[in-house]
């Protein structure tokens, strides 16, 4: 049975996402999904006009944001359903890490000069969402790169080139693994730590959930028992990232625990060409995945 829920969809609202609200409600409509979320980066902007919107494309709509935070040293996402979206608590938060990012951007700049790659602001800000600029994401400096001729060979680049190892997802592989942690080009960035961010999520009305744990927690699922006592209300369990061994394994522990478990594609758009709208392995289908969700309470009426 196809996959008719996406819970993580980013729009261009997004500092990495492509297509607007209204391009992703008709993509949804195409693609048979029936209960959506947008949870763009920082920002709640996107649930405005997709809260007023969803109904003509026959979608339930839950409000949504991911929010960077850390957790002992380590990078997360956390995402939060059911939020108040008025709220100035995450137009705040938005301003804060979009000044992080900026000033992140400029030192990955030089870094990758180090490396032999050489961008200019032009370039990158031509690729960038904001309109101001001045944030350019690891899978902009990609999309630079490689698109550049003389660059056609370069050894650091050919990983990402078609048919090539990390060819699948070339963008936001080469985020991972040159602007993410342990990476030659990483920045350490002022995130609320992943108590103050399920703390914001709580005070604004929602659900607090882990993204793609199996991605961000790789060999470490175990942390996710220290961070229930901190408010965790649920883990992304389905999602494109894990493999069939880590759902079930993820599955089973939200069982264990009473936890919501939520199922996203994480869909971009070009950054992440491999990944489409519903596409997560899900052994639970129709409404009993529904009610392994926890959904009741949070969709748009």
């Amino acid at each position: 049975m196809k996959n008719y829920i996406d819970l993580h969809i980013h729009s261009n609202f997004s500092s990495d996402g492509d297509f607007t609200v209204s391009q992703l409600m008709e993509q949804c409509q195409e693609a048979g999904i029936k209960i959506m979320s947008i949870t763009d980066h920082v920002s709640v902007k996107a649930n405005h006009e997709a809260k007023r919107i969803a109904k003509d494309y026959n979608i339930r709509y839950i409000s949504g944001i991911e929010i960077d935070c850390r957790y002992n040293g380590i990078d997360l996402h956390l995402l939060g359903y059911g939020i108040d979206e008025k709220s100035p608590d995450f137009d705040r938060l938005e301003e804060h890490i979009w000044a992080e990012e900026r000033n992140a951007s400029a030192q990955r700049l030089e870094m990758f000069k180090e490396l032999g790659l050489v961008a200019t602001k032009k370039e990158l800000n031509q690729l960038s969402n904001l309109e101001e600029g001045g944030i350019w994401t690891g899978e902009i400096f990609a999309e630079v790169f490689l698109a550049k001729p003389e660059y056609l060979n370069h050894e650091l680049l050919l990983p990402y080139r078609e048919n090539g190892p990390r060819g699948d997802n070339p963008f936001v592989n080469f985020y991972w693994d040159f602007c993410g942690q342990g990476g030659s080009c990483y920045v350490h960035l002022d995130f609320p730590s992943l108590e103050e961010a399920i703390q914001m999520v709580h005070k604004n009305g929602g659900k607090a959930i882990l993204a793609h744990p199996g991605n961000n927690l790789k060999g470490q699922l175990e942390l996710i028992g220290e961070m229930i006592p901190l408010g965790l209300d649920g883990i992304e369990a389905f999602c494109s990232y894990h493999d069939a061994i880590t759902t079930d394994t993820l599955y089973d522990f939200g069982l264990k625990h009473g936890l919501i478990m939520t199922a996203g594609s994480d869909y971009h758009g070009k950054t992440k060409p491999a990944v489409r709208l519903g596409g997560y392995y899900c052994p639970v289908q129709g409404e009993d995945l529904e009610t392994a969700l926890s959904l009741k309470g949070l969709l748009v009426d």
